[in-house]
């Protein structure tokens, strides 16, 4: 078993590495000055099981050819299997056509990694459990609940916790956290306008002197959770935190959390954190890299990776 890292998140795929006991494959990953990426695999990887680890984070289109680049090299390099180890998998949600003449690009995306020669795909989170069928190879979701749950345990012990869906989509992941820390539910009813603006229209259950934890799979405004937190005070919750996988955090969203009423905002490290993100004082990150690197070992070894959820 061989682990290469792609440029978009090299801090996540050393400690994976460091996980499982294995230093990175030498890999020269770099553009031309026309910025076409060029790369140049440094060591024997013939026979060998490569796990490439790569989130098709921002820069997304720059971080989505650098992945299937690699695959090609590998490919023609005659690695035995190639599985694209994609923490946050990109174009997520474009899912689903939402209109007249739209695309659905996630269904684009899993073809070009297909195509470019994966074996088998190892994500996290997936925006939606449908794109696991857009891929006509092997796909491996990984949920961070259990990584979430843990440190709820730890960190919020003792408190009246509820657990909150910012949206009716999200309530099955809510659920199933709320059921390890043995919390209540509530859902947020939000109308959305328009693409990257909500509206909160409704608490639905009772928060009243509840210790309100948002769980979400990815915050890019961060207008939803932001309006979340605020109306959840407004029916007067005693404190609200979130936990969201998938820490996209685009624009002048680091601020609009700072200025939200949320006691933390709660990330994984499946996106690299910016500077501005590692100096936010609500903002604590959470490392993923053993449940990644257990589910590599795993795959490695043909045995059970669902069990890991159990």
């Amino acid at each position: 078993m061989k682990i290469l890292s792609g440029n978009s998140n090299r801090p996540l795929a050393e400690a994976i590495s460091a996980e499982l006991g294995l230093p990175l494959v030498k890999a020269n990953i770099r553009r031309f000055a026309d910025n076409e990426i060029f790369v140049e695999i440094r060591e024997n990887v013939r026979g060998e099981d490569v796990f490439v680890v790569q989130s098709t984070s921002s820069p997304a289109n720059d971080h989505l050819m650098e992945l299937l680049i690699i695959i090609d090299a590998l490919r023609r390099s005659s690695a035995r299997r190639i599985t694209a180890v994609m923490p946050y998998y990109g174009y997520a949600r474009q899912d689903r056509k939402t209109a007249s003449r739209t695309p659905i690009t996630a269904k684009l995306v899993a073809n070009l990694i297909t195509h470019a020669g994966a074996n088998r795909v190892l994500t996290l989170d997936l925006h939606a459990d449908q794109i696991q069928g857009f891929f006509d190879i092997p796909l491996d979701n990984l949920y961070a609940g259990p990584v979430f749950s843990k440190h709820m345990e730890e960190t919020l012990a003792n408190r009246n916790l509820t657990v909150v869906s910012p949206d009716t989509g999200g309530v099955v992941r809510a659920r199933a956290i709320a059921k390890r820390v043995d919390a209540d539910l509530a859902i947020i009813d939000k109308r959305r306008e328009r693409a990257g603006v909500s509206e909160v229209m409704n608490v639905i259950g009772d928060v009243k002197n509840a210790d309100c934890i948002l769980i979400d799979d990815i915050v890019d405004s961060a207008g939803t959770l932001c309006n979340a937190a605020v109306a959840l005070m407004e029916q007067g919750a005693k404190s609200v935190s979130a936990y969201v996988t998938h820490g996209v955090l685009s624009g002048g969203a680091v601020a609009r959390v700072a200025a939200s009423p949320m006691e933390k905002l709660v990330i994984t490290d499946s996106i690299q954190p910016t500077k501005e993100m590692r100096v936010a004082p609500n903002l604590l990150p959470l490392p993923i890299a053993p449940l990644m690197a257990e589910a590599i070992k795993r795959i490695s070894e043909e045995t059970s990776v669902s069990s890991l959820f159990d």
